[in-house]
């Protein structure tokens, strides 16, 4: 018989589309479909490929596992669960998926409505690193935790996973001025969320919003489920109530009536899903990102239950600083994550218009139109994670908030939710760096400390040491005490670790390896025209 060389040209061209792929060219392409919005061709068939290609795989483990409990019973002797050592690499382009997706029912459940809350943000770093981490095997793994086979080099999402490892922290900690004192108050605030956690996963007494704002907190000290020893278990519990509560249509159950926790839950749902790749949250996240694309104005904001019309009396716009800037961290948290939403780019770039639109010259930024009270601190840290960060408003708004002062009472210069605006003020500060950062954490650190309380040896950790749990409760006017107090204030003291700045150059290394660097200096130009 003739080989292809043989053919004639012609024939062996034609012969070429029916010819079966290699395995490596099958892996290739499964992996580029993992890359696909998961609604797409290309996504649907990398699945089916996905599960063709394990099929050998589990013709091997298979007898391996008969075999080994086979073994097991017939030995009298106690064995401990092994400890697996896994090699985890940090690609350059994180979003790579090699896990099947997970059956987690998505029904509505019922529970009793929520009043309002206001807001929270995000961040952040690209970065490469290679380490070993160690699981221990357990019986049953959880839907949503994302467990690993042994011996297998599996990419992992790069950016802020890598920041917000142990080594890594430390590290940023030391170098951007914290210390082992804030360190340890942040321990106490998560083991106090760990023991008032909820059966169903979520944390009173606004469901969505707490369990949102939980994950995000639990998120920026790099806890995921899977991984995380003493609190893994909580991330999981409290992604499956995210996901269980999310209606078809990507908004919530159980959230208040100006639909604050929407924004909150997506942004929580996209920063978990650029921690672990589950596609059932990359799915999640992505239905909930659609109503606020889709509610945002022509003018660039948001108002309440992302109502995409103009007031029915003025014909204006109601842009809400407070409401937007959940928007607008959602909306940078699924970028960072590489979540493709229809419109994703569009709107964060008609965002900065919004914000720019309740600026003052002078600096500030207000409620619903321009001014100079306290949500200055949500304009400026938004405006920075949306790439302006040079903008005239943001250079005069952090001028203005130079003599700010943190605190946990109500009263103050800056309105009645002082601790709450506080909190964007520390973000924005620390991106802006320099003296400005230096002069406010000086003053920050002492008093975020010593305002926790501490209940003594109240939980027990993995190993079952008997550990303090500590909580906030401000004063501020419009807060959910205490969980909604404590996760404002351990992520403010998780802002070494938690991203890089967004001004400026800065990179850290570990073992003589680059892991992190920022190089956004730029400035956005909003031109509405094109959008």
């Amino acid at each position: 018989m003739k080989t292809t060389a043989n053919v004639h040209p012609s024939l062996a061209e034609r012969a070429d589309p029916y010819r079966e792929p290699d395995y490596l060219n099958r892996l290739s392409l499964m992996l580029h479909g993992l890359r696909r919005p998961y609604e797409t061709r290309d996504y649907k068939a990398a699945i089916i490929e996905l599960q063709r290609l394990s099929a050998p795989l589990s013709a091997v483990i298979l007898p391996a596992v008969l075999i080994g409990l086979i073994l097991l019973l017939s030995d009298n002797t106690s064995i401990e669960d092994p400890i697996i050592s896994i090699v985890v690499m940090e690609p350059d382009n994180p979003g790579t998926e090699l896990q099947k997706p997970l059956a987690v029912e998505n029904k509505e459940a019922v529970v009793e409505n929520d009043d309002v809350i206001q807001a929270i943000p995000l961040s952040p770093i690209i970065s490469v690193k290679t380490e070993t981490v160690q699981y221990r095997v357990t019986p049953a793994p959880p839907p949503i935790a994302a467990k690993i086979p042994a011996n297998m080099n599996l990419f992992m999402p790069g950016s802020l996973t890598v920041i917000r490892n142990a080594n890594t922290r430390d590290r940023l900690r030391v170098a951007n001025d914290g210390d082992q004192i804030t360190e340890d108050a942040v321990m106490r605030s998560l083991r106090w969320l760990k023991k008032n956690q909820q059966d169903d996963g979520s944390w009173r007494s606004q469901r969505v919003a707490m369990t949102g704002l939980a994950v995000l907190t639990f998120l920026a000290h790099g806890e995921r489920p899977g991984d995380s020893p003493e609190f893994g278990e909580s991330v999981q519990h409290a992604l499956e109530y995210l996901l269980k509560n999310q209606k078809s249509n990507g908004h919530f159950n159980n959230i208040d009536g100006n639909e604050y926790a929407h924004p909150i839950a997506t942004y929580a749902l996209c920063e978990a899903y650029g921690m672990t790749l589950n596609p059932n949250v990359k799915a999640a996240a992505l239905k909930a990102l659609i109503p606020i694309i889709q509610g945002q104005h022509p003018t660039g904001g948001w108002t309440y239950g992302m109502n995409p019309d103009p007031d029915p009396v003025s014909g204006k716009y109601r842009d809400d600083t407070s409401y937007m800037g959940w928007c607008a961290q959602a909306l940078k948290a699924a970028k960072l994550a590489d979540i493709h939403a229809n419109g994703l780019d569009k709107a964060m770039k008609l965002a900065v218009k919004g914000f720019k639109n309740n600026a003052t010259p002078n600096g500030g930024f207000g409620y619903v139109s321009p001014g100079t009270g306290g949500l200055t601190g949500v304009g400026t840290l938004c405006m920075q994670l949306l790439g302006a960060s040079t903008a005239s408003e943001v250079k005069k708004s952090l001028d203005r908030m130079e003599d700010w002062t943190p605190s946990f009472d109500q009263k103050g210069a800056i309105g009645e939710s002082l601790q709450y605006y506080c909190y964007y003020a520390t973000q924005a500060k620390f991106h802006s760096g320099g003296k400005r950062w230096e002069n406010w954490n000086r003053m920050r650190k002492p008093a975020y400390v010593k305002s926790q309380q501490i209940e003594k040896n109240a939980i027990a950790d993995e190993t079952g040491r008997k550990c303090d749990i500590g909580w906030w409760t401000n004063g501020d006017k419009h807060t959910d005490r205490p969980v909604m107090d404590t996760c404002l204030a351990a992520l403010q003291l998780m802002v070494y670790y938690r991203y890089l700045p967004t001004t400026g150059k800065s990179a850290v290394r570990a073992n003589d390896t680059l892991v992190a660097t920022t190089t956004d200096t730029g400035d956005i130009i909003v031109d509405s025209g094109n959008l």
